[in-house]
């Protein structure tokens, strides 16, 4: 019987009598055996959180989904009920069901191939949601899928937070180890979801180093969308906009200057002005070092239906967006970090009346803000957004008149109808230490 772990958020809950017995299967040891591995004695059954032994990152639903079909990533460890995964003797192994959904760790069509994806799904006991545990040290192991005797890996070895996680053939790489704390005794940040974020900032020193915006290596002019497909890296060149491209409106439907398809990478690129409509993803991507000079409809905005997609904003940063810099149009979850922002409207904005809506998922992390700004979120909670923030700075006149999160009433058709601001511990979720303030 699997032990449901419901609303938490932040911090893990160590269930009671987690380390009371020690569980050491045969198949476990076997695995480990014949892939040299030690054959000694798997975790007590409980609730652990798994920390990947190549990133130091955690085992994660993102975006806290519940859908059944999303793929399972790493992120920042944070001890919440998305990382906290219930460890249950099944068959002649184990499950991994994620303490928010319920739902049990298991490779994607039951497939027994190296590369496919790890996803949470209704538990069934089935063989494809079996996992052995081979020892590496201490409490570091391989998670051995019992279908098809693959392990439990970070795709490509990423390092990155928001990486995918699948099955691959086992070895000694060390994406392919994870580390198991029992939930709860890791320190993590303690929620305050009546806290005003506002109120006494914890620090006037930023949490981080703003780096400087770059100098132009180059100019290029963009007459019609460039299409992106793997990796372009722009130098630093800045691309302005010319002919069809060449205004920086708030019209709806500009082009873009850039096309990214689904999985496309896009680094060390300058967006002068005007921009157009900045950069398009239209699945998972990853937008990294892209600096906007000034923004044009918006920087950037990310399409695509799926609960498991997962795009990536690592560095950069936006200036003069009339309205919204990013925007969130797609399911899944946008991870924005290490970025900074100046004069805006909103950082992100899910969107409030696409004619098809879904539970979208926002993390800010080590964000540099500077007013005038309304709100580095907007989210519709009606439709099941969330958003996560960490290590914010905010760069204002004392007069904090930044929102945080805002929360709408999201719509179809018409427009959406705001309903309020600030933490509440399930669709705004941070503490007043996440973010500092400096005059």
């Amino acid at each position: 019987m699997l032990i449901r772990n419901t609303h938490v958020r932040r911090r893990g809950r160590r269930t009671a009598g987690a380390l009371t017995a020690t569980v050491a299967l045969l198949a476990a040891g076997l695995t480990a055996l014949l892939s040299g591995g030690s054959a000694a004695a798997a975790p007590a059954a409980g609730s652990y959180n798994l920390r990947n032994a190549a990133s130091g990152l955690c085992l994660d639903v993102p975006g806290s989904s519940t859908a059944v079909g999303t793929q399972l990533a790493q992120n920042a460890c944070s001890g919440s009920a998305a990382q906290t995964w219930r460890l249950t003797a099944s068959g002649s192994g184990y499950t991994l069901a994620a303490a928010h959904s319920s739902k049990c760790a298991g490779v994607k069509d039951a497939s027994t191939s190296a590369g496919k994806a790890v996803e949470q799904q209704t538990c069934s006991g089935a063989a494809t949601q079996q996992w052995t545990l081979t020892l590496v040290s201490g409490t570091t192991y391989q998670v051995v899928n019992a279908n098809g005797g693959k392990c439990l890996n970070v795709k490509d070895s990423s390092t990155a937070a928001g990486a995918l996680v699948q099955q691959n053939s086992c070895d000694s790489v060390t994406s392919k180890q994870w580390t198991f704390t029992a939930a709860g005794s890791t320190p993590t940040p303690t929620a305050s979801p009546t806290a005003s974020p506002t109120a006494s900032p914890t620090s006037t020193t930023p949490p981080g180093t703003r780096p400087a915006w770059p100098t132009a290596t180059g100019t290029q002019p963009v007459t019609a969308s460039i299409p992106v497909s793997g990796v372009f890296d722009g130098g630093l060149k800045r691309y302005y906009g010319s002919g069809d491209l060449g205004t920086g409106s708030q019209d709806e439907d500009l082009p873009a200057m850039f096309e990214l398809a689904d999985g496309a990478t896009l680094q060390n690129v300058i967006l002068g002005s005007p921009a157009a409509d900045g950069v398009h993803c239209a699945g998972a991507c990853t937008l990294k070092n892209v600096w906007w000079e000034d923004v044009g409809e918006d920087a950037a905005t990310f399409r695509g239906s799926s609960a498991s997609l997962v795009r990536t904003v690592d560095g950069g940063g936006a200036k003069l967006a009339e309205d919204k810099v990013f925007q969130h149009n797609g399911a899944g979850t946008l991870i924005v970090k290490n970025f900074q922002v100046q004069d805006f409207g909103k950082l992100v904005r899910s969107c409030g009346n696409c004619s098809t809506q879904y539970a979208r998922h926002i993390q800010l992390q080590n964000i540099w803000a500077t007013t005038p700004g309304e709100a580095l979120v907007g989210i519709n909670t009606n439709y099941g957004d969330t958003a996560r923030f960490s290590r914010i700075t905010v760069y204002d006149d004392g007069g904090r008149d930044l929102d945080i999160c805002r929360k709408y009433t999201g719509v179809t058709s018409g427009e959406p109808k705001e309903t309020g601001s600030g933490a509440d511990g399930t669709s705004c979720i941070y503490a007043a230490s996440d973010v500092t303030y400096v005059d």
